[in-house]
């Protein structure tokens, strides 16, 4: 099987306590080797979702039958959107577990594979009853996203408004929740309710989980400039403008006579040529004489008689 390269600093040491535990049940050398590569699909998944997917795909080979290589599996599938892939990964995680904290990423793996009716049934499932408060928050913004995808725009900010959006107190979900309406009250064309919530997700993401300050900033009219870009534009009209220097100074070095300080260099240079010239002209007209004696046939080598 062909391995992906893993950098040196990648002990497998960096895996949650819970996913060590679960991996003792694999020969030690073996149990590192996925270890490590699950890391590697941790460092990915936000920045690189299909290198975490080359990741995962390794270690589900290696323990197709842990849990948490099922799960992880799932995740990365999800971030490159191969929704049905993930899907099934999850079931099986499930299946192993009897967990239910994976049922709203399930539900949201149906929107993606276009089944937003069946992501509805799912919300209505027994199983919802028992997640935790972060795992009921995270099925709201999936039934929210679900009566979206069917145009139910207004069925869509009703779902979003609950206890959790109206509370004060900054959570691992605010942030989410709150662009999640805010977003919702933009596509119903209430601008200003929508600005609003902008602006209290800018302030509970404190990590950049969004691009809350992004859309809040399109709101007010605000266009953000590339430093670099600009910074690099400045130096290309820099050198233009150099350039145009230099072509300048070569023109009037050649057209501005008074530049010469010596008049008298000047004349002598004038004498030469006048000379050359004079020489050219006695030495053009002799070469004519003996073209136009040999055209009537003269020899000047031979005898006159």
């Amino acid at each position: 099987m062909k391995r992906l390269p893993i950098p040196d600093d990648v002990t497998g040491n960096e895996i949650d306590k819970d996913v060590r535990q679960e991996l003792q049940s694999l020969p030690k050398g073996l149990a590192e080797e996925v270890s490590r590569n699950l890391v590697m699909v941790a460092r990915l998944i936000d920045e690189d979702p299909e290198g975490a997917y080359a990741y995962s795909r390794i270690a589900l080979r290696l323990a197709s039958r842990v849990a948490a290589v099922r799960e992880a599996a799932g995740f990365a599938a999800y971030a490159s959107q191969k929704y049905s892939e993930a899907l099934a990964e999850f079931r099986a995680a499930r299946r192993m577990t009897g967990s239910v904290d994976l049922w709203p990423v399930m539900a949201d793996c149906e929107r993606g594979m276009g089944r937003p009716e069946k992501a509805l049934e799912m919300a209505g499932a027994p199983d919802v009853q028992k997640l935790d408060k972060a795992g009921q928050v995270e099925m709201r913004l999936v039934v929210a996203g679900a009566r979206r995808d069917m145009g139910q725009l207004d069925a869509a900010i009703v779902t979003l408004q609950s206890p959790e959006l109206a509370s004060h107190s900054v959570q691992p979900w605010t942030a989410r929740l709150r662009y999640a309406y805010a977003d919702a009250l933009l596509a119903a064309g209430r601008e200003d309710e929508a600005r609003d919530w902008f602006a209290k997700a800018v302030e509970s993401d404190k990590d950049g989980s969004t691009d809350a300050s992004d859309r809040l900033a399109e709101l007010d009219g605000v266009e953000f400039v590339d430093a670099m870009a600009e910074d690099e534009n400045d130096s290309e009209a820099g050198s233009v403008r150099e350039a145009d220097r230099g072509i300048q100074a070569e023109v009037d070095d050649v057209d501005d006579v008074d530049d010469v300080d010596d008049v008298d260099e000047v004349d002598e240079i004038d004498e030469i040529d006048d000379e050359d010239l004079d020489d050219a002209e006695d030495e053009r007209d002799e070469v004519r004489d003996e073209d136009g004696a040999e055209e009537r046939g003269d020899d000047k080598d031979a005898p006159r008689g």
